[in-house]
This record gives C-alpha cells, structure tokens and sequence, in this order.
C-alpha cells in the first residue's frame, strides 16, 4: 500500500493507492511478451478547446496504431451539462474525471501496447500532475502534447463547430485559467497549432516518433 496526495483541494488528505494486478508495472510489461523491456508511453494531447487534440490524437493513434482515449467520452453527465449551459467546471467536478483517465489509460497499456494517446485539455499544472502520478507507482513514461494558439484563433474555430457541447463562452474561461506548462515541465511537447493542419499533424506526429526513438 502506498500514498499519495490529492493535488487537487485546498487542504489535501492522504489517499491510498493500490497496486492492483490489473494496473502494475509488472502486469503491463509482461503483457506485451517481446516488449517487456520497453517502457510504454502515455501521450496526453493537450490545450485549450478549438485547440485540435481530437484530430491530432487520432492521427497519432492511427498512424502509430496506439489506443486512443477521447478524454470527453469519459466526463460524467454533470460536467457534460455545466459545460453546455456555458458554466465553468471546478476543481472538484474535475478530479474524479483525471483519476479515471489516468487508470483508463493504464489499463489500455495492459494488451501490450507500445502507447496510448488520451485527450484531455490538462489546463493546469496540478491537473497534469494527476497524470504525473501514474509514473510513480507503474513503469511508464508521461508525454504531454501541448497544442496552442492566440485566443482569437481559437475563438473562430470553436465558432465554426456545429452540435458541440464546447461554446466560445467555455474557450474564454479556459484561457481564464489556463497555466501553460513551464520549463520545469521537461515532459512536455510544445506545438503551435496556429498554422495548417496538415502541419501541425507533421510537426506532432514527428515529436512523438523522435520521443520513442529515443526511448529504445
């Protein structure tokens, strides 16, 4: 049994983490037979609304054949409804959510997966580090793929979506509290999203491959 700390409240309390056969380090790397001794990846696609984490998540994920997690498939039906009526979501609305997407994209690396590629908009630092904490307890490396642009590019193409829960109103709260990574944040990937996204795709997918070339 091991502890940790909510990030999340204002007088956080120790939490009890398990290792739980389904999620350990030893059930993901054994998994994978011939990829044992590789470390899986989990690459989290990240930004403001507007931002593309879906296109360039997909693309990851289909061109390097990873799973991939829709982080907005797995909000509950509370944050889906905030959201539409244009309320901002909170701390607390958002931390049973970040714990599953962490725990759902441990248990994708399970088959044996060389990755899996999560979105998730991931605006702040402390919502990262709930990512983080799966590296502390599994044999797994975080990637974060920040995806950014001015406000006003961002605005336009959320005005362009038609039946998406997702309004300029919530883009504008977004940047409101918005905390882009820093460089003590050495996990992240930085891609400029302002241009085509032809390139965008290009510049991604090649910051991603290059990072599991390393890693071999």
């Amino acid at each position: 049994m091991s502890s940790t700390i909510d990030p999340l409240r204002p007088n956080p309390q120790p939490i009890d983490v398990e290792m739980t056969p389904a999620t350990s380090s030893h059930t993901i790397a054994e998994a994978g037979g011939q990829q044992a001794s590789k470390v899986p990846h989990i690459w989290l696609v990240t930004g403001p609304a507007g931002c593309g984490k879906t296109t360039v998540a997909q693309h990851i994920s289909e061109t390097l054949n990873l799973p991939y997690l829709e982080g907005d498939a797995y909000h509950p039906r509370a944050n889906i409804d905030k959201m539409a009526n244009g309320i901002p979501l909170t701390d607390e609305d958002r931390w049973d959510w970040l714990t599953l997407l962490r725990e759902e994209s441990l248990k994708a690396l399970v088959s044996g997966a060389e990755g899996v590629v999560l979105t998730c908009s991931a605006l702040k630092r402390k919502y990262r580090d709930v990512i983080r904490v799966a590296s502390y307890f599994h044999d797994v490396s975080i990637h974060f793929i920040y995806l950014h642009a001015p406000e006003t590019v961002l605005l336009e193409r959320v005005g362009l979506r038609q039946g998406h829960y997702m309004g300029a109103n919530m883009v504008r709260s977004q940047f409101a509290i918005l905390e882009p990574p820093t460089a003590e944040e050495t996990d992240v990937i930085s891609v400029d999203v302002s241009g085509s996204i032809e390139g965008v795709l290009e510049v991604a997918l090649g910051q991603v491959t290059n990072k599991m070339t390393e890693a071999v």
